[in-house]
Parts: structure tokens; C-alpha cells; sequence
């Protein structure tokens, strides 16, 4: 397995979502067809967010495959869509239903009469497919509908149960909720929902959060909660078996957006307020998704995966590569069941296995950002179609949350993005259109306490960031390393991976937080087998050749022979041999000769490579580990073979309950596992197996001496075990020639593609692209032979143009470039060039700066890079009347600046994007009306220089774009040409009278920044028009169409489109013909590439320019100076 095991001590259930929901299609055209995979899926809130969200009369098709590995959380899922569909939703049983752990009478029984039905409609895949539902709900495997007719069973029949097992569900309930009350502080988690007012809300949604744990409802009238003295069924089953395992931290409100709540607020809000918010948004959810199943000429489908998220990837890509639908792929550790897919799903119906947009949810945090990236990205459509993919995570790991991000996949960025094919869209444009500067000011106000900041990042194609080079279909050759610098380079990511598996270098990298890292030290998400995957990853993207890729590893294999620095890796190189072999990386010369009959092998006819050996635990001896789960948390398991002077450790290992049953003969060995279905329930023992070399059976010491354990990895925190388990803390052990509890099996190497030949590779008949690795791309055109001088400059973010007598070249690098600082080399007798540019990075100059606002043409539909969409008509108004509204609306706005830019605004130094971002500023404070006056709205965007203006923008409202936690005026552009003016000189002449209008001065090129942002502005809020044949961006071949003063930069598809705000005021309504409608807001700063706002510990003494002993006070005369206290 591409994760460690781990022992699930105490588990937790998530019934509800804890972030709130986002739209899912927020960075694809609307017209492009939505195939969505949600990892980690959770409840589904988001889904219908995504649906609420879409145009009422958009036509595109929305799949979603909902994966997970909790049975428990996607048979809800099916039961509240069910439940919605079926016109449940204008009772208020349905959000008792789903939210409230009591629920009255009356929503028991709809909720037992419901899932009566669900019981009768599955009775199998044909059934269910042939139902109502089955138009819109998909199965992807048999598997997952018997798990959830299975919870429907048990919730159905939960009224029937003796009081004997509901009183330990219910006084579970009553622990947690009484552990909660004594817990001091407040609960911020759900006040993330209220976005950049979350300071304003967090006392409210804390009492909330305490009302729903004390009543296990979300009333506030006695009466009801008298009512509600059920405890509900579907959050009395999970993985955890029957009981309340629920998460303390579950709350109904984590999921929706109280931003609008707050921020217009007049007075005080209560706990009935937050609620009733919740429960209108909800209302809007379920109205939107039961229109679209409703509707015939929409197309909708919610897919239920039940498996753990690596395994799922794992499984859809072997599907894609082969066609096969019977996988080995089991669905999760503690089951052996494979996972083999609906073929009816997945072939008559074509569901994707493929897809434009993958979501995450906070996957990270429990496996780890490269084996998120790793499994998902090969799931994701080829080019040309527009791409997402979104990453997220919760938990605080180390010194600084904020700058975590940037170490997690262990290398340079750009060199990963280079390596992996997509790349954070904020780490090249140097922002970002959502906001996270709430979760920065908490997490600085609450560092010492902290354990949580919310990071959420979009990935995309590099070269999709470049329309120049993206309007061919997105194309491009994969780069190419030197194969000694690339086989240095994965070495130095694989030490980076496994460096804190010995202690001097965990006590050294921890040194200055010590006591964290000890917690959190079981916290391992990589094992051998996860690097193998992301080698397999690397050569499978690049087309590396056979013959390169063993310069590669050769390499690779030199510096871990000779490295003395990592002292356990000596022990972890038997697994890591093994899986580079079964994965078809390496094989190691040792392993092409058959290992001698001997031992387990006596009597075998020929002897595999690979071995699979299974140790069966007698399940007594899993006690230990339960009785310390509640100190040890989650401790990590492994298998060894050990001798009387050898040791060798094996991470990839899997587990189930059950029985292994021998079958076939000596010379040919088999087992049959027969599972336990009750799991942790049941009695029977537990089996783990896996794999390793044959050779390594014989060859290190005599098989007699030889022992097979399970035991607990060695870690700071595992240390606790070591006065029950020993100092090897091993949980039990058999020999290896213990034929009644140790198996060795034959096990073959993966089916694998044929990797790459030279004439495998994507071919150009123009350009050869070769990478030199973390500085430069190197680009190989062929030249006639009068080699002539040539020239060279870069005319897009990742494209430089070479003229050679005449002639033209354009070359395409698969990753924004600096062509100012180019190298020509040439060979005239080989007649060849060398184009040499540095690599783009954050704040370096040209690269993604020529336009950080891509717009690409691609498919008759425009792909936007760097900021989202959004469907304005679904967005609450801000009101501008709103008490204390410049107490959070002027911090908001000034926090799109970081630290960088306000050095540079004070100092007059100039930066386009830092411009750009203060005319954005000064449009939203005058259009609020929190500076200098009443709202204002109608704004001229004038040349500091010139005085000349060409550009006017009405706004029409500002709103609450909650999702993405910010603020976005909904309003118009008018480029005004000499033709246009000429038209309408009267009605400009009383637009522009005294008072109404707001000059707004641009300085330097940034005016040409705000020509290439208007077309995103546009294309972001397009709704309900396309762009047509005749579109100007489509016969010009570019977008803007114009960079120049005084002429437009917009195609005019959407011109007087959605104009019904202009017609509404009368000296607008002339131009209302002539505007097109755009959605303005703030472009924040990356909070892991740069210091937004001040952090209070950075403060050093003037003096001696110490940060304190203890403390640093400051002066109390100009209040500017620090001092040691």
C-alpha cells in the first residue's frame, strides 16, 4: 500500500461536512461538460452548492463520482437525495433527518419509511438501475450498494432494537457532548463560514455549536427539543460498528455560508438566526437539485464509489489503461474485498474514468499532499480540455501553517510542476482570487494554540497559463532532464521523504518545536512504495525511454549506496527492491537469478522473483493497542522479517480479518481468505500480508532462523508501548517456517503499459522541448543551411519566437520562462540553435507577468487560468446600509496586499499587479461607501500621466461571493473608442456630471494590465450567452483584442448581454447597449510565497535587535520603536 497501516485506535465518524461547501465547476467554461471525481467525498455539500450555483437555464451535463471509504457517509448521502428528489423538501423532516442526532416521532418515521424503500429498490445493481433513482444515482461497483442497502437495513430496524443496545449509543452521546462543555474556549471552525466576518460571528456560532452538542438538535424552542428524544439511526452506524463514534467537532453549521448573515446585519444575531440562515441556504440546495432531476432535458448523475481514495485512483486508472472492470485492487485497508466495477456504469452508460475537475476535500491531511497529487493526476482529462484539480488541508503541522504548503511535496515547485504536469495557478500568477486572510489573522492571533489553517489550492496545466501556446489544444512535448541530474534530484526528494526515520535528523529538524513534532510524530504518510509510485508517475509523464530511465536509475542507486546519512534506509531497501521490481522501475541484478529451493521453497517447481508473505495475529493480541489508543492515538503498523543479526522492515502492508485457508500443493501454493464480516466485531484473527523478494528468504540468513513479525513502528510517541511491547515493540511474531501461521505465495510483478521508446515519444515537426533541470529549458529547431543571424524574443508567458532570415519559429516550453534573459548558442555546422531561458518563478520579472489574467481560446469556449467563476445571479447583495460595515470591509479589501506591496505602494516603487490591486481598491471602498462618502458608482479608470481616460465602469451591487470568502462587484465596463463617443456624446455629457463619476487614477503600464483583466472579468460571470462564430476573439486569434488606449479589448458577444440593472437608471440606460457586464474583486496574495499583514512576533528590539527576554514592548513615547522588556 502507497500509505502506511495504521491502527484505528479510537475512530471517528464524520456524518457532516466541516468546511463549507464550494462549487465544483467554479474553473470550467459553462459550456464544457463537468466530470467531477470527489476524493474524500464526505456529505454532499458541495454537490448541490454546485448545483445551486449553475445557470438556471444552463444545459451542460454534471457527473459527479462521490468516493469514500465510510459506507455510513454515502448511504446518508443516498438518503437525503432520495429523500429530496421525492419532494421531501418542503418538510422540515429532511433537515432533521440529516443534521439533528435526536429526531421527534415524525421524522423517524419518514426516515424509516424511506429507507424501506431504498431497501426494496437495491436489491441488486439491475434493480437499482432500473428504479427512479437510478436515472440520476449510479453505483460504481456491486460493492457499494450492498454496504449501503446494509446501513439502510440497520437504520430501519433501529426502532426495533431493545433498550440494552440504544442506551450505550445514547450515553456515548451524552460523554462526548459532557467532554465538550468542559472544553474551554470557543469553537472557530464553524464561524469559518461566515468568511472575513468570522471574528464578528465566532461567540454566536460557538454557542451554537454548544446548543447542538448539549440537545443534539439545532432548536432553539423547548418544545421541539422535548420532541426530539429519538437518537437517529444514521449516526449510530460507521466503520466503527454500532455505536456513537461521532466526531466532537461535528456541526450542522460548518457547512453553509454565513457571510451574508453577518455582514448585513443591523443589530445583534442570535443562535436562531444562524440557524434559520443555514436552513434557507439548505432549502436553496434542495431546490436547485430537485429541479434538476426533474428536469428532462437536464443531465445529472451522483455516482457512489465506496473505497478509500488511493485505492479508487488506483482502480480508474487500471480501468482507463486496460478496459479491464475486475480489479486487484482491494477497496481499503481491513477489507479484501477487489474492486470491480459496475460494467453497465461504466460501459453501456460510459461513465468517465476520467475528468476535468478532481476534488480532494482535506485529503492531505490524512495521506499526505504528494500521495494526493500522485493518485489524482493521472485521473485528470487530457488536453485540450480545461483542468482542475483542488487540494486542500485543515491541520497545523509545524512552526508556521502559513509556509507549509510550499515544503509538503519535499522539492522546488517548479521542478515538481515540471515533473507531475500541473502547477498551483497562485504560485505562478502571485494570486489569488480567493480569500484566505481570515484564516491568516486567526492563526496569528491564536499561533500558540493553532491547530488548524485552511489551505486550499487549485492546480492546472503550466502551459494552460500561456493562450499563445494553449490555443494549438494545449499540447505540448513533456520536458526532458539530463538523466544524471534527474536521477539526483529524485534521490534528494527520496532523502527529504524518509530523512526523519532516523533520529538525529527528526531531533534536528525539529529542534524548534519539539514537543509538537513528538505528538504528531506517528503522523507518517509515505512509505517505499509511495516514492515507487511517483517514479512511476515521473517516467509514465515524461516518456522516458528504457535505455534513459535505467541512466536514471543507475544514478539513483549510486547515491543511496554510498549516502551514509539515512541509517534506516538499510533496513526499508528489501521493501523498496521489492516494489521497484513489481511496479516495473528497477530490478536490481540480484533478483534475476532464481533463489535456491530451500526453506519455504523446497519444494517448489520454480521460485517467483517476488513472494507475498502472509502472518496471521491472533486478534488477542491487538488488546495492547486498544488499551492505549486513547495516550497513542493512531500508531502506525509494519511487518519485519527479522534474524539473529538482521532486521528488515516492510510499510506496505495490508490487513483484513478473516481466515487464510491453504490451498493448491507445495510445489504450487495458494491461499483462499475467507473474510469475517463482523470485522472489529467479530473473532476471527487478523492477516497481513505483503511482498518482498524471494531471494531475501534465502540468501541473508538460514529460513530456520528467520522470524515474521507485526509490530509497532518506531517513533517519539510510539515510545510509550515500549514497557508492554518491548523495546522492539513488536505485537506478535512466527517463524518463518511455521507453516500454520506464515504463507509465502508466488507473487508476479504489476501488468504494466510498454514503457517508452524513443518513437513513443510526442512528436512536433517543428520542435524537439529538452529541460535543464531547475534553471533553464533548452529548445532544438532545425535551420537551413545559409545560417543566417537570428533573433529571438518571448512573445507569450511560456513561448519565445525565433526570426532566422526572414523566417519564423515559434517555441513553446512547457512552463512559463524569463525570455529577457535568453542564451543563443549556435551550431552552424550542425545547424541547430540553442534557445537558454530561466524558468519563471514569484516575483521574477516577464514569464506569467507579460498576463497574469490568461484568457485561452480553446474549443469554441474560453478557459480561464487564474481567476474563478462565478454565477453572479446566485450571490447575496451586500448592503451598503449594514451596521459597522467598514469594521470588516476596509480590512478585508486592504488584505489583498501583502507586506512586499505596501513597502513598495509606500515607497512609490512600481509593480503593475501591486497597481492593479490599488485601483481595486479604491473602486470597492468608494462603491461601499466605507471611505470618503456615500457609495459611489460609477468609476473612470484615468491615466495618472495623460489625464486621458478610456475606460468607464457602473456598479451596479456589490455581493458576497461566499465560497471563495470575499466580495465582488457586479457591474459593467464601457470602453470608450472616438466612435462610441462620437455616438453618444449628449447622454456622456450627463453621465459625467459633477458628483456622479469617480476618477480613478492608473499609473505606468497598468492600464494595459487592466486590458487583459477585462476579458477574464467578462468571461468569469457568462451565464446565459455563448460566444459565437463571429466572435472577434476567434477571427483575431487573440485575447485582449487590444492592449492600446482608446480602443476595445473585448469581443462583443457579450455586449448589452444581462443589461437589466443599466435599463433600471436612466442616464445609464443610453450605454446599456454598448456595456458589457463584469464581476470585479480583490486578487489576493499567496499567504505561503509572501507575509501578508504583520506578524506580532516578528517585532525585533531597536537595540540589539533580539525578539525578547521574554518579551518585546514598545515604546511608549512614538509607540514605533521596540524594546527588550
Amino acid at each position: 500500500m502507497a500509505h502506511p497501516l495504521v491502527y484505528p485506535g479510537k475512530y471517528f465518524f464524520y456524518p457532516l461536512g466541516n468546511t463549507p461547501a464550494v462549487c465544483l465547476t467554479r474553473d470550467i467554461p459553462p459550456e464544457e461538460p463537468a466530470d467531477v471525481l470527489l476524493l474524500g467525498c464526505g456529505d454532499p455539500r458541495s454537490v448541490l452548492f454546485t448545483i445551486f450555483s449553475e445557470p438556471r437555464k444552463g444545459r451542460r451535463a454534471l457527473d459527479f463520482t462521490c468516493c469514500d471509504f465510510e459506507p455510513a457517509v454515502l448511504a446518508r448521502n443516498v438518503l437525503l437525495l432520495t429523500l429530496v428528489a421525492d419532494k421531501q423538501l418542503y418538510t422540515s423532516s429532511i433537515w432533521n433527518i440529516f443534521f439533528h442526532i435526536y429526531i421527534d416521532e415524525a421524522s423517524r418515521e419518514v426516515l424509516v419509511d424511506q429507507c424501506k424503500k431504498l431497501i426494496q429498490l437495491s436489491d441488486s445493481l439491475n434493480s437499482w438501475m432500473q428504479s427512479p433513482y437510478g436515472q440520476f444515482i449510479g453505483m460504481s461497483t456491486e460493492y457499494t450498494l450492498s454496504e449501503l442497502r446494509r446501513h439502510w437495513t440497520l437504520y430501519a430496524d433501529m426502532p426495533n432494537l431493545p433498550s440494552s443496545r440504544v442506551k450505550p449509543i445514547r450515553d456515548k452521546f451524552t460523554q462526548i457532548a459532557k467532554s465538550q462543555a468542559q472544553r474551554l474556549g470557543q469553537n472557530v471552525s464553524t464561524a469559518r463560514g461566515a468568511g472575513p466576518l468570522m471574528f464578528k460571528a465566532v461567540d454566536v456560532t460557538s454557542r451554537q455549536y454548544n446548543s447542538y452538542w448539549k440537545t443534539g438538535t439545532t432548536f432553539s424552542d423547548q418544545s421541539l427539543i422535548k420532541a426530539a428524544k429519538f437518537f437517529n439511526p444514521t449516526f449510530a452506524y460507521s466503520f466503527a460498528g454500532e455505536g456513537c463514534a461521532v466526531h466532537y467537532g461535528t456541526d450542522p453549521m460548518e457547512s453553509f455560508h454565513l457571510v451574508a448573515l453577518f455582514g448585513n446585519a443591523w443589530g445583534s444575531i442570535t443562535v436562531s438566526d444562524v440557524v434559520k440562515a443555514a436552513k434557507a441556504e439548505f432549502s436553496d440546495w434542495c431546490t436547485a437539485f430537485s429541479s434538476a432531476v426533474s428536469d428532462s432535458s437536464r443531465v445529472l448523475t451522483v455516482r457512489f464509489f465506496l473505497a478509500e481514495a488511493m485505492a479508487a485512483c488506483r482502480a480508474l486508472h487500471d480501468f482507463v489503461e486496460t478496459g479491464t472492470l475486475e480489479t486487484t485492487v482491494p477497496v481499503a485497508q481491513w477489507k479484501t474485498q477487489l474492486i470491480l466495477f459496475n460494467q453497465v456504469e461504466y460501459v453501456s452508460r460510459a461513465a468517465p474514468a476520467r475528468f476535468n475537475v478532481i476534488d480532494t476535500s482535506n485529503l492531505d491531511d490524512h495521506i499526505g499532499l504528494l500521495n494526493v497529487v500522485i493518485a489524482a493526476t493521472p485521473l485528470l482529462a487530457p488536453p485540450p480540455r480545461p483542468i482542475a484539480l483542488y487540494t486542500e488541508s485543515l491541520l497545523v503541522r509545524g512552526e508556521d501553517a502559513t509556509k507549509e504548503f510550499a515544503q509538503r511535496l519535499y522539492a522546488n515547485l517548479t521542478v515538481m510542476s515540471l515533473l507531475l504536469g500541473v502547477t498551483p495557478i497562485d504560485y505562478i500568477s502571485g494570486f489569488s482570487s480567493r480569500s484566505n486572510t481570515h484564516e491568516l489573522m486567526l492563526y496569528v492571533l491564536l499561533k500558540e494554540t493553532s491547530t488548524q489553517f485552511q489551505q486550499v489550492t487549485t492546480w492546472k496545466r503550466p502551459v494552460s497559463g500561456d493562450a499563445y501556446a494553449f490555443r494549438g489544444g494545449g499540447g505540448c512535448l513533456p520536458p526532458t532532464f539530463d538523466s544524471i541530474q534527474l536521477g539526483t534530484l529524485l534521490y534528494d526528494i527520496y532523502h527529504d521523504l524518509f530523512e526523519q526515520e532516523d533520529a538525529r535528523h527528526f531531533w534536528r529538524l525539529n529542534q524548534g518545536n519539539v514537543m509538537n513534532a513528538i505528538s504528531k510524530s506517528n503522523i507518517i504518510h509515505y512509505t517505499r512504495e509511495s516514492f515507487v509510485l511517483f517514479l512511476k508517475l515521473v517516467r509514465d509523464r515524461l516518456f522516458i525511454s528504457r535505455e534513459k530511465w535505467l541512466e536514471v536509475m543507475d544514478r539513483f542507486m549510486d547515491l543511496q549506496s554510498e549516502d551514509q546519512t539515512l541509517r534506516m534506509d538499510s533496513c526499508n531497501l528489501q521493501d523498496f527492491h521489492a516494489h521497484l521490481h513489481r511496479h516495473g522501475m528497477y530490478t536490481l541484478p540480484f533478483m534475476l537469478d532464481e533463489a535456491p529451493r530451500v526453506g519455504r521453497f523446497a519444494d517448489w517447481r520454480s521460485v517467483t522473483a517476488l513472494v507475498r508473505v502472509i502472518l496471521v495475529i491472533p486478534r488477542e493480541k491487538l488488546s495492547v493497542l486498544h488499551d492505549v489508543s486513547d495516550k497513542l492515538g493512531t500508531p502506525l503498523l509494519q511487518c519485519d522479517i527479522r534474524g539473529e543479526w538482521s532486521h528488515n522492515i516492510f510499510s506496505s502492508v495490508h490487513v483484513a480479518f478473516g481466515r487464510a485457508i491453504p490451498m493448491g500443493t507445495k510445489a504450487r501454493p495458494w491461499v483462499t481468505f475467507e473474510a469475517d464480516s463482523e470485522g472489529w466485531s467479530g473473532t476471527s484473527s487478523l492477516v497481513a500480508s505483503f511482498t518482498m523478494a524471494s531471494r531475501y528468504l534465502t540468501d541473508i540468513e538460514p529460513p530456520h532462523q528467520l522470524r515474521v513479525t507485526i509490530s509497532v513502528r518506531s517513533t517519539p510517541a510510539s515510545s510509550l508501548l515500549t514497557e508492554k511491547l518491548g523495546i522492539m515493540l513488536i505485537i506478535h511474531e512466527a517463524r518463518l517456517m511455521d507453516e500454520s501461521a506464515v504463507f509465502v505465495l508466488p507473487e508476479h510483478p504489476l501488468p504494466a503499459r510498454n514503457q517508452a521508446g524513443a518513437s513513443d515519444i510526442p512528436q512536433s515537426p517543428d520542435v524537439t522541448v529538452l529541460e535543464e533541470l531547475g534553471r533553464s529549458n533548452r529548445v532544438v529547431v532545425g535551420l537551413d543551411e545559409q545560417c543566417a543571424l537570428p533573433t529571438v524574443k518571448q512573445v507569450s508567458p511560456s513561448t519565445m519566437r525565433l526570426i532566422l532570415d526572414g523566417r519564423v519559429q515559434d517555441v513553446m516550453y512547457p512552463f512559463p520562462v524569463i525570455g529577457g534573459q535568453n542564451k543563443l548558442r549556435l551550431a552552424r555546422k550542425s545547424l541547430y540553435i540553442e534557445v537558454v531561458v530561466p524558468v519563471y518563478g514569484p516575483f521574477q520579472p516577464e514569464g506569467m507577468k507579460l498576463n497574469p489574467f490568461t484568457v485561452a481560446a480553446i474549443q469554441g469556449t474560453l478557459d480561464l487560468w487564474s481567476i474563478h467563476r462565478l454565477n453572479l445571479s446566485t450571490l447575496p447583495v451586500l448592503d451598503t446600509k449594514a451596521s459597522k460595515l467598514a469594521d470588516w470591509l476596509n480590512p478585508h479589501i486592504g488584505s489583498m496586499m501583502s507586506k512586499r506591496e505596501r513597502s513598495l505602494r509606500k515607497k512609490h516603487k512600481e509593480d503593475i499587479l501591486m497597481y492593479v490591486k490599488d485601483t481595486i481598491h479604491a473602486i470597492l471602498v468608494r462603491a461601499s461607501g466605507i471611505q470618503e462618502g456615500p457609495p459611489c458608482r460609477l468609476f473612470a479608470l484615468r491615466d495618472h500621466t495623460t489625464k486621458n481616460s478610456d475606460t468607464v465602469i457602473f456598479v451596479d451591487n456589490i455581493k458576497y461571493d461566499m465560497h471563495c470568502h470575499t466580495v465582488v462587484c457586479d457591474g459593467f465596463v464601457l470602453p470608450l473608442t472616438s466612435h462610441l463617443l462620437r455616438r453618444l456624446e449628449q447622454p456622456f455629457c450627463n453621465l459625467i456630471t459633477p458628483g456622479r463619476m469617480v476618477d480613478v487614477a492608473v499609473f505606468g503600464e497598468e492600464m494595459r494590465a487592466w486590458k487583459q483583466l477585462f476579458p477574464a472579468l467578462a468571461e468569469r460571470c457568462r451565464t446565459s450567452w455563448t460566444h459565437g462564430p463571429n466572435c472577434e476573439y476567434r477571427s483575431q486569434g487573440q485575447i485582449p483584442l487590444t492592449e492600446e488606449m482608446e480602443l476595445d479589448p473585448l469581443c462583443s458577444c457579450g455586449r448589452g448581454r444581462d443589461t437589466e440593472a443599466m435599463q433600471a437608471v436612466d442616464v445609464w440606460r443610453p450605454f446599456a447597449p454598448h456595456v458589457t457586464r463584469i464581476a470585479i474583486s480583490p486578487l489576493f496574495a499567496v499567504s505561503y510565497l509572501e507575509t501578508i499583514g504583520r506578524d506580532p512576533d516578528a517585532h525585533r528590539c531597536f537595540v540589539c535587535r533580539g525578539k525578547g527576554k521574554p518579551k518585546i514592548r514598545a515604546c511608549s513615547g512614538c509607540k514605533k520603536k521596540y524594546y527588550t522588556a
